[in-house]
């Protein structure tokens, strides 16, 4: 992730990725993909359904946290996401996705302050990366 090779650092992000979709084996892999399925044919409720008895039966399971937190946010359910965030983190302390979340949701709420420490806290562990060091500045901005 910190490595100045750009192709270098794609595929440890993909291999981080597939690490946390893979965390518990198959039948959690199978419940996120089904969650996302029912999520494109609109299905929000029961997607979130899935999500929702997806951490409760495996509460360390990170990127159930995760899913639920990107879930939430698109609904504007920010304070929502945020606690899912917070539990993602709390499970993988270096889990981008989620850092980048919290900034995204503090940004949302216009806690900007809240949003730039999220934003360098991704930035630690990935430090190359434009999007965040963008939001940064744009939240920086907003503080003026």
């Amino acid at each position: 992730m910190k490595n100045p090779d750009e192709l270098i650092r794609n595929k440890a992000t993909g291999e981080l990725w597939r690490i946390w979709f893979e965390q518990k084996g198959v039948a959690g892999l199978e419940a996120i993909q089904s969650s996302e399925h029912l999520l494109q044919v609109g299905e929000v409720a029961k997607a979130e359904a899935v999500l929702n008895k997806l951490v409760e039966d495996l509460p360390d399971f990170a990127e159930a946290w995760n899913r639920r937190a990107v879930l939430s946010y698109s609904l504007g359910e920010y304070e929502k996401a945020i606690k899912d965030c917070e539990m993602v983190v709390k499970i993988i302390p270096f889990h981008f996705g989620a850092l980048h979340g919290l900034g995204l949701c503090y940004a949302a709420l216009g806690k900007y302050r809240e949003a730039i420490l999220a934003f360098k806290k991704a930035l630690e562990v990935q430090p190359y990366s434009i999007e965040n060091q963008r939001l940064i500045l744009e939240c920086t901005a907003r503080l003026s």
